[in-house]
Parts: structure tokens; C-alpha cells; sequence
């Protein structure tokens, strides 16, 4: 392992930062189906359902980003304001935070890390900020990017050195990767010269596993446990 004192640490969301929930994306999309059009609800549903999975297919092999706007394009469905405010209640029990978060980003910054995000999502900016200010930690993040805003996904290297850029650090060797998934997160990050640590609690869809599994330089069951393995890390460092 690399003796560089960490200096950030950079989570994935959902799953990590967030607790994973499984969620049935038909059930979602026919909810928000029958606001457009009621008559064939089951039909757009369906639409929508295989255009997000053929979107999440390409970041997986192609490691190329979408958003929400191309999912419904690709699906042939105009979004209303009603059906995209349903969308977003839809998701919204499968946002929140885990238990020990809050406590965790607070300690990190009162070591003065770097607090970071970089999230694989369709989603705009504007729904993951509402989303961490709801719940008290939109001002604990340095800087927070978003796959929705960018060309590429985890694993893609430039994804990574996006989120360094966003919270100002340059070296990778710095940095601290946290998420769910031994592809997108963990090997991506490594792939960089970044530490990965893994969260492994999440029940990840056969169909969005990558083609490779990272080794992480640390396993963690709690958010709260990687206060005491940075302080460590960074002991040994100086």
C-alpha cells in the first residue's frame, strides 16, 4: 500500500452513502406511465423500463453516461411536470441516508478531508442536492459530481479524476474511494492509483456486474468504521 497521507474521501451514493434498497423499476415507471397516459400505462412502462436497462447495459460495457431526458427519449415518452414529480416520490424512500453518515462526513471534515461524491446516476444535480439538503449534508460535501452531468461512468478513469478535480486534490494516491461495487468502485478507483475501501452490504443486479472485481484495500460494515482506519492509515504516513 501506498504511503501517501490520505487527504479525500469520495463516495459513491446509493448503496454506500445511501442504504441499498431493492426497488421495482416497472412498478415505478407504470405509477409515473399512468400520469402521461393512463390508457397505455402498462405499455410506456414497459417502454421506459427497457430503455433505462439498455442505458445502464451501455454504462456497464461502454462505461458512457445517459440521463433521465434520454432514457424518455429513447422510450419515445414526453415527461409531464406531474409525472416527473411522481417519479422523483416514487424514489424517494430509496434515498436515504445510512444510519451513521451524517456522524461520518462530520468527522472527516473536522480532520480536514476532502468530502466527496461521484454517483453513477440519470439523474440531474438539482435531485441529488435537494436530496442531501434535505438530510443535512449538502454542506458537508467539497465538491460532488454526478455521471448525469459528464461523458462517462465509474469505471471510467475520467469519472474519478472529475470527482478529484471537484473536491481539489491532485493525486490520486491521496485519495480514498468508498462504494458498493467491486467493478465500478473498487477497480475503477484502484485503476487510478486511488485506495478503494468496500461496503458490501448491497444486492447489485446480476445484469449491472462488470467484467472485473477489485481487490479493496479495506472492507468496511459501517460508514463510521473508515474514521478509525483513515486515522491509521495516516498515522503510519507520517
Amino acid at each position: 500500500m501506498t504511503n501517501a497521507k490520505i487527504e479525500a474521501v469520495l463516495f459513491d451514493w446509493g448503496g454506500t452513502l445511501a442504504t441499498w434498497h431493492d426497488i421495482s423499476l416497472h412498478e415505478t415507471w407504470l405509477a409515473v406511465s399512468a400520469l402521461i397516459d393512463e390508457d397505455n400505462a402498462e405499455e410506456l412502462a414497459a417502454r421506459l423500463v427497457a430503455a433505462e436497462g439498455s442505458v445502464w447495459r451501455r454504462s456497464r460495457d461502454e462505461h458512457r453516461s445517459s440521463t433521465l431526458e434520454e432514457v424518455c427519449l429513447l422510450a419515445e415518452v414526453v415527461m409531464t411536470p406531474a409525472a416527473l414529480a411522481e417519479y422523483e416520490r416514487q424514489w424517494d424512500p430509496h434515498t436515504v441516508l445510512e444510519p451513521d453518515a451524517v456522524d461520518t462526513l462530520q468527522a472527516l471534515r473536522d480532520r480536514d478531508l476532502k468530502v466527496g461524491v461521484l454517483s453513477n446516476t440519470i439523474w440531474p444535480r438539482r435531485r441529488h442536492e435537494e436530496v442531501f439538503a434535505r438530510d443535512g449534508v449538502l454542506d458537508l460535501l467539497d465538491g460532488a459530481v454526478y455521471t448525469s452531468e459528464i461523458a462517462h461512468t465509474k469505471p471510467h478513469p475520467e469519472a474519478f479524476l472529475a470527482a478529484m478535480q471537484a473536491v481539489g486534490v491532485a493525486e490520486p494516491s491521496r485519495c480514498l474511494f468508498v462504494g458498493d461495487r467491486l467493478f465500478d468502485d473498487v477497480w475503477g478507483a484502484q485503476n487510478v492509483g486511488m485506495r478503494a475501501a468496500h461496503l458490501p452490504h448491497s444486492a447489485i443486479p446480476a445484469e449491472q456486474i462488470g467484467h472485473t472485481e477489485g481487490t479493496p484495500d479495506a472492507t468496511v460494515q459501517r460508514l463510521s468504521e473508515l474514521v478509525p482506519l483513515i486515522d491509521s492509515w495516516n498515522e503510519a504516513a507520517a
